[in-house]
């Protein structure tokens, strides 16, 4: 089965993914993990990717697309693949269909003030890059690291303005593409806002192996 994931920030498209990948032992496929792959073996895309990463301007639609399907001629997607991040407009979902069927595009479906739960929530070390949560994975000394003792921090982009924008972005780029699977029937929705273990339980019950 070719999955693609879509759903906000916070909804834990990358977790669950990771996990499903294993459960259905079909390859997780991120934007970024196909960049890091492109530029890590000097493939002529990656040297691409490279050169305008590090003049730090963003990664083209038409070069994005290609690197997709690049990896997507590999032998281990023949059972199927898991697409996160991407495709994240209608132009980019459109070439995609040039490239492979899609069978199901899921929905991850979750509220902004669970959203601002989860993110707001979240606080790394400063020093180890540990990551902690105020409700759901505390440490055992308050704003400390469990693992080096250095101070907890909130990232920016973890603080509340940022991710409304974040979400402003989504709703304005991404969100379309809803609309767009749709209409092609191929669109599934699946509620994200339990613990990923009841998630994972959704997700198997709608995609039967």
């Amino acid at each position: 089965m070719n999955f693609i994931f879509l759903g906000p920030p916070g909804a834990g498209k990358g977790t669950l993914a990771t996990e499903i990948s294993k459960r259905y032992q079909i390859p997780h496929i991120s934007t970024g993990q196909i960049f890091r792959e492109a530029i890590k073996n000097q493939t002529e895309l990656g040297k691409q990717v490279k050169a305008v990463m590090d003049s730090g301007a963003l990664v083209s639609d038409s070069l994005t697309i290609a690197l997709v399907r690049e990896r997507l001629s590999e032998p281990d997607i023949k059972e199927g693949f898991i697409l996160d991040g991407f495709p994240r407009t209608i132009p980019q979902a459109e070439a995609l269909e040039a490239i492979t069927k899609i069978d199901h595009a899921v929905n991850f479906v979750i509220s902004t003030d669970k959203i601002l739960e989860r993110l707001t929530g979240r606080r790394v070390c400063s020093s180890c890059g540990r990551n902690y949560h105020v409700l759901f994975a505390q440490p055992k000394v308050a704003d400390c690291c469990d693992a080096c003792g250095e101070k907890l921090i909130i990232r920016e982009d973890d603080k509340k303005e940022a991710i409304l924008k974040r979400l402003e972005a989504y709703d304005k780029q991404t969100k379309p593409l809803i609309s767009f699977y749709e209409k092609k029937n191929v669109l599934a929705n699946i509620d994200a806002e339990p613990q990923v273990d009841e998630v994972l339980q959704l997700f198997q019950k709608a995609f039967p192996r």
